[in-house]
């Protein structure tokens, strides 16, 4: 399978670059032709990954995200969202439906549950002090209507 495009970001660790994220990833991956259900779930996955990274791994402070994407052959879509944040000590315990270590600030404890349910696959892998890793991919459908 052929990378048809790849691209980085890096970006602050900001509550407004959330919406920006989500922009870019909608823009990026609009090339393959998704639907539109498939590109809200595109966009939402990124959203909730780099929500994830300033709510949870940088906790009021300021650091670095990175998103990644590719755009492959088989009209599939690679998405990787890293920081150097606190990171996660229980992964499991945090996939949970429901569990947030936020529950004071009214977090719902859906974000990864909502990844997983709109992505082929998600990977977590995360180190405490070193940061977390979310990896995600999707086979799209293209719009050909």
């Amino acid at each position: 399978m052929e990378i048809l495009n790849e691209m980085r970001l890096m970006f602050l660790s900001k509550s407004e670059n959330e919406g920006f994220s989500r922009v870019t990833a909608a823009a990026f991956v609009s090339s393959l032709d998704p639907t539109v259900s498939e590109l809200v779930e595109v966009k939402t996955a990124v959203s909730e990954a780099v929500s994830n990274a300033v709510i949870h791994g940088y906790d009021k402070t300021v650091g670095i995200i990175t998103l990644e994407m590719r755009l492959f052959s088989d009209y599939s879509v690679e998405i990787t969202v890293t920081d150097c944040g606190k990171g996660i000590a229980d992964i499991e315990k945090a996939r949970e439906p429901l569990f947030t270590t936020k529950s004071e600030e009214e977090r719902s404890g859906m974000g990864f549950t909502v990844m997983e349910s709109f992505m082929d696959t998600l990977e977590v892998e995360s180190e405490p002090g070193k940061g977390t890793r979310v990896f995600m991919k999707k086979r799209l459908h293209p719009n050909h209507t």
